[in-house]
């Protein structure tokens, strides 16, 4: 059990460090997001700037993987240039060894006041930045923590017969060695965390020199794979970012690989501290990188610019263009791509809607088939949209981002609803009336027309209260639910009169004729919802659509309900 136990404590005091660094990283995220992102396209102007500003923005964040991150979405919209955007991460790279180089010294007595502050800081204030800032501080206090917790928890495995096997095995083969610390890094997502570890391993004594300085080199390869792996799946733009990062580290540590007992020499002469030794070898790998290419961005640029060439890819209606899952950790910013997508998907309704009077005026029944692939498209994009909401949702949200949250999800299923009132209903008359060769009045198309011209103009107008929450609009909005009940009062009596004069057309139609008016209406009710909160919020909604009426025991107007 004792060999449990001491697993079970190295274990939890590496997770202990994983949470800080998250804490850390997510807390400056929240607090600073859109302040960061600002400055990356501020610090674009020539590669000597962009270094200083990658340096200065991982050495807050202290994640060369989120920076990453950051700056491929920048590179994959075409905001700024892939040279420019590898030379902000090499400024990265080096950013990310300032917190491994303040954490290498013996700071134990800090952990308890940054906890406690960080603490007192996010329990005492209401509002979103002391609470993002207290994260920060609680994050830095655990990982001073975790360190104390893993030097402790590592003294039994001086002893340990299997443990030390199992370094010996590693002692002379480095190769491996760089593909473990690699591979770890990798999973952990952390190459800070990875670099803290070997320190204090080789601070126990449990690994040489050597042996350490080469995890380290897998620790920087590593912690160029993650962010490498984490875009995959992003475009082709996106993805020669992190490539880039990932070529430099790993020629870098190809090249040193070889001189490892030079470097603990030169090391030794700097500091002969065996726990400051790999924390400075990682410094160094990182400035030797910089220096050795800085010079050659766009050389390197135009490598992997060929390694991954563009692709032509087909327009998808269905994938979203705005949501980005890199500032998911900032909630203000990730609800604004929402925002932005939730208009996407509104422009794809009002397209569906705009086509539908052609499919009944034309008789299309290619169009038919087009608005129904169109609806597949819509449904979609909407999930996309839940489940970008969802993720975001995760997060501690505001009371105002909350109110958003509720008021885009609320809207999306909306227009989601309409797409299907489309596609399953406007459609299957539609293809009712093709299939029985049936024709409209000219009167009765005609109002169609009108109703469809009215509800189509409702949903333009919908998308601007959506995005302005203007009040004005809001209540003209709502006032056009009682045009359309109008509307619709209007043209069921011309119908009606059409019908008594027996004009064939209409007898045939009647039913398509008032069920197309009926689902018109209903769209135009899914529309108008938008408005609601808005005018609640305002206090500017009646508790009840109903006149009072008189009790007949008092003559006085009964409450409303």
């Amino acid at each position: 059990m004792h060999g449990v136990e001491t697993i079970l404590n190295v274990l939890g005091s590496v997770c202990l460090l994983l949470w800080g660094v998250r804490m850390v990283r997510t807390g400056l995220t929240r607090a600073f997001g859109a302040t960061l992102r600002r400055a990356i396209a501020a610090c674009s102007r020539n590669r000597f700037t962009a270094f200083i500003g990658g340096l200065a923005i991982t050495g807050l964040l202290q994640s060369s993987t989120a920076t990453s991150l950051l700056v491929s979405s920048f590179a994959g919209r075409g905001l700024i240039p892939l040279s420019i955007a590898f030379a902000i991460m090499l400024g990265a790279d080096v950013g990310t060894t300032i917190a491994a180089q303040v954490l290498s010294f013996d700071l134990g007595w800090v952990s308890p006041l940054l906890i406690g502050v960080g603490v007192i800081t996010f329990l005492s204030s209401d509002s979103d930045k002391p609470h993002h800032l207290g994260r920060v501080a609680i994050g830095l206090g655990l990982m001073l923590l975790s360190l104390k917790l893993l030097a402790l928890a590592t003294l039994p495995l001086r002893t340990a017969p299997a443990f030390r096997a199992l370094l010996q095995g590693l002692q002379d083969e480095y190769v491996i060695a760089v593909v473990v610390g690699t591979l770890a890094t990798w999973f952990v997502h952390s190459s800070l965390s990875t670099v803290l570890l070997v320190m204090s391993f080789a601070g126990s004594g449990l690994i040489e020199p050597k042996l350490a300085l080469a995890l380290v080199i897998g620790a920087n390869i590593g912690g160029a794979l993650a962010p490498y792996m984490a875009q995959s799946g992003s475009d082709v733009a996106a993805r020669r970012v992190p490539l880039a990062n990932l070529l430099t580290r790993a020629i870098t540590g190809i090249v040193l690989l070889p001189f490892l007992g030079l470097a603990v020499e030169w090391l030794s002469l700097i500091d002969s501290s065996l726990t400051r030794m790999p924390v400075n070898f990682h410094t160094f790998f990182n400035i030797a990188a910089a220096i050795v290419f800085l010079p050659l961005v766009d050389v390197v640029a135009w490598m992997c610019r060929r390694l991954l060439p563009d692709r032509p890819v087909p327009d998808d209606p269905s994938k979203p263009r705005h949501l980005d899952a890199n500032v998911l950790d900032s909630p203000a910013e990730a609800l604004g791509c929402a925002l932005r997508e939730t208009l996407n998907l509104g422009d794809r309704v009002a397209d569906m809607l705009r086509d539908t009077i052609t499919v009944f005026d034309r008789n299309d029944a290619k169009a038919v088939k087009a608005i129904e692939a169109a609806d597949d498209s819509v449904d979609r994009l909407y999930e996309a949209i839940k489940l970008y909401l969802i993720q975001t949702s995760r997060n501690e949200l505001g009371e105002e981002d909350g109110k958003r949250y509720v008021e885009i999800l609320t809207f999306t299923t909306n227009l989601e609803h309409v797409g299907d009132i489309i596609d399953k209903n406007l459609m299957e008359l539609a293809a009712k009336k093709i299939r029985n060769r049936y024709t409209f009045s000219p009167e009765g198309m005609g109002e169609l027309r009108a109703i469809h011209s009215q509800v189509l103009e409702n949903l333009r107008l919908a998308l601007n209260v959506f995005t302005t929450r203007d009040i004005t609009l809001a209540r003209r909005l709502v006032a056009e639910k009682t045009a359309m009940r109008e509307a619709e009062a209007r043209a069921a009596d011309s119908h009606y009169a059409r019908l008594r004069e027996g004009r064939p057309e209409s007898i045939e139609t009647s039913s398509i004729h008032m069920d197309v008016i009926r689902d018109l209406k209903r769209i135009n009710g899914h529309l108008t919802t938008v408005a609601y909160p808005i005018l609640e919020a305002a206090g500017e909604l009646a508790e009840s659509r109903l006149k009072a009426v008189q009790t007949e025991a008092t003559g006085q107007p009964a409450p409303s309900v």
